[in-house]
């Protein structure tokens, strides 16, 4: 970057001024809210990451310093909320992610749920599932629901990764059968009314905050 397109001092200071502005407007928008997804503390959340967006790239681009802060980015962030004001019907999406960590655990509990279910424990139950990982997880889901598997997926040998649940409005519920071909094409943005995500780059065990959740004080 030439010198002619650097920011000048001043433009970094008065950068490094709207920080401290859009702290004090994110604090005092959270100390008074009136509830979970009060827009003051939303509004209050995007002006202050703009402001350290803009801090942090003037920062750089005048000393070739950077900040401490993570910026989230337009393609991490949901659109604003476009769907009807009072849903009339509501779609809950769902993602989890597992790393199959201990495959011969996964095996084994797979193969003893399969036994238990086959009450004479005969051979035609033992090649049920066999070496495969393919046929012992669907054992395992056909056997137990997602939450279960969560709350017990050391058990299972899985490692959990991310996931996200979303909630989003809709205008009506669809007739029976009518997506299930194509269960998660129609997820559109727009009509997320919350979302809940878990990462092991947020802090263990928290539900991630930010501008597109209902937890939008806690980023």
């Amino acid at each position: 970057m030439s010198d002619a397109a650097q920011p000048t001092a001043a433009e970094v200071r008065a950068a490094a001024e709207a920080v401290k502005a859009a702290l004090d407007r994110h604090l005092e928008a959270v100390e008074n809210r009136t509830g979970d997804d009060d827009p003051a503390v939303y509004a209050a959340f995007n002006d202050l990451a703009a402001a350290a967006e803009a801090y942090d790239e003037r920062l750089y681009d005048r000393y070739d310093e950077v900040t401490p802060f993570e910026i989230p980015g337009v393609e991490d962030s949901l659109p604003p909320y476009d769907g009807p004001e009072d849903p009339s019907a509501l779609s809950v999406l769902i993602r989890r992610d597992y790393a199959v960590a201990e495959p011969q655990r996964l095996l084994a509990q797979a193969q003893r749920i399969a036994d238990l279910d086959r009450a004479d424990g005969s051979a035609e139950a033992a090649a049920v599932v066999g070496a495969s990982v393919h046929a012992a997880l669907g054992v395992l889901f056909g056997e137990f629901e997602p939450d279960e598997i969560a709350s017990r997926h050391k058990e299972f040998g899985l490692e959990e990764g991310d996931s996200t649940l979303w909630v989003a409005a809709a205008d009506e519920l669809p007739e029976p059968g009518e997506w299930l071909s194509t269960p998660f094409d129609q997820a559109d943005p727009g009509r997320v009314i919350c979302r809940f995500d878990v990462s092991a780059v947020f802090d263990d065990d928290e539900l991630h905050g930010g501008p597109d959740d209902t937890l939008p004080d806690t980023p």
